[in-house]
């Protein structure tokens, strides 16, 4: 009968968070199961600055599987969409043919209905398909009663959504097997872990970047015999070299490693044909500020890291962060009061000696920084349990609001 409980939906709502790569991810071994050509490490960002939302809804009622991104409904035979879903569906039936009871089949027919928000520019370089994809299939895990190892189904959707899955600092095993049954992510510390660490994360634009990730992997991996280099020679030492100075809160040689490899992962982009550019004037600003502030106190107190984007992500200690925020607001004049230019945690104000900004002695950029997201290492994905807080309707509609 219509309108009887056995049509009434499952909704799950989830979030899942930001990483950020301080060991980079440039290139896949094979294109379909999403195998890197070499391992990354990466801090999950805090969800209450950064974060995507996703609900999931299944019922017998629906007729078609639809999803909707950031309020515009979105094609649902994307190929890595449709391996997160079927990837789903075999853990869930193999799951019921291992025997585990109250698992009911019967939902395995059903539609499903999606709808994901970020609260962060989407495609600008922030990261935003490894929080969609790790959120899609942690909220399509708890649906369908899927527990265990999920990092390597996030990975099939977008790479670095594996490490989407984890809090604090996070390594991608890159593998060695064939199947990528060894392909997964790791946590290497939880978000408690360094609770000085601090993260600015400056955006310089919110436009979507000219070449997407997954062309200027492919170009790159065709064509830049750097990357190659890279991958086998340098980023092995790297990785064991950044997990230690994660494990040590060695901030120095934690600070160091990422902007050097910030600036390899950008070079291998320069050595590929043709030649990828992801930084603006804004950008090469930004690191020459950084070295002239470490210049100036011959101490290594902030770092900067680049993703596929202008946009930098800055790492420092909690007790830098008002100072550098001021030094930030002096070289970027922002805008007068037209937008809030510090979002996410607060931060005192500090006042900057004459000395300081004569030994930075760069020309202002005005509105080169259009705000800043002050932010720190956080939790992995988890349930969101107010049921007002679902983005999808009992008739699998997205709510109004949006």
């Amino acid at each position: 009968m219509p309108g009887d409980s056995m049509d009434k939906p499952n909704i799950v709502t989830c979030t899942a968070p930001v990483n950020i790569a301080v060991i980079k991810y440039w290139g896949k071994r094979n294109e379909e199961l999403i195998l890197p050509i070499n391992s990354s490490l990466s801090v999950t960002l805090h969800q209450d600055q950064l974060k995507t939302t996703t609900t999931v809804a299944t019922s017998r009622s629906f007729q078609e599987d639809r999803i909707w991104l950031n309020g515009k409904e979105e094609d649902i035979t994307h190929p890595r969409l449709q391996s997160c879903l079927r990837e789903i569906r075999r853990l869930t039936r193999k799951r019921r043919n291992d025997g585990v009871p109250c698992l009911d089949l019967s939902c395995l027919s059903h539609k499903v209905r999606i709808c994901s928000v970020n609260n962060f520019p989407t495609a600008a370089g922030l990261a935003s398909s490894a929080a969609g994809f790790a959120c899609l299939v942690y909220t399509l895990a708890q649906v369908f009663g899927v527990e265990g190892e999920l990092s390597g189904i996030a990975r099939q959707g977008s790479g670095s959504a594996c490490r989407s899955m984890y809090g604090g600092f996070v390594q991608w095993i890159m593998g060695n097997q064939d199947d990528g049954k060894d392909s997964l992510a790791q946590q290497v510390e939880p978000e408690t872990h360094w609770p000085e660490l601090r993260v600015l994360v400056l955006v310089a634009s919110a436009e979507r970047k000219p070449v997407g990730s997954t062309s200027g992997m492919q170009t790159s991996v065709e064509t830049s015999c750097l990357l190659k280099h890279r991958a086998e020679s340098v980023v092995p030492g790297r990785m064991a070299e950044m997990i230690e100075a994660v494990q040590k809160k060695d901030f120095p040689t934690f600070a160091e490693l990422t902007m050097k490899d910030s600036n390899q992962f950008h070079a291998t982009c320069l050595d590929t044909y043709p030649p990828i550019f992801y930084l603006n004037s804004v950008s090469h600003q930004i690191i020459s500020l950084v070295h002239r502030y470490n210049g100036h106190y011959r101490d290594t107190r902030v770092a900067y890291t680049f993703d596929a984007g202008p946009n930098a992500v800055i790492f420092t200690l909690q007790q830098h962060v008002p100072e550098f925020v001021q030094v930030l607001k002096h070289f970027f004049p922002p805008e007068t009061k037209r937008e809030q230019f510090i979002k996410g945690l607060p931060v005192n104000h500090a006042a900057l000696s004459e000395e300081l900004k004569q030994t930075i002695g760069l020309e202002p950029m005005p509105k080169g920084i259009r705000y800043i997201i002050s932010t720190k290492a956080g939790p992995g994905p988890c349930v969101v349990e107010d049921p007002t807080q679902h983005l999808l309707g009992s008739d699998g509609l997205p709510k109004k609001s949006m």
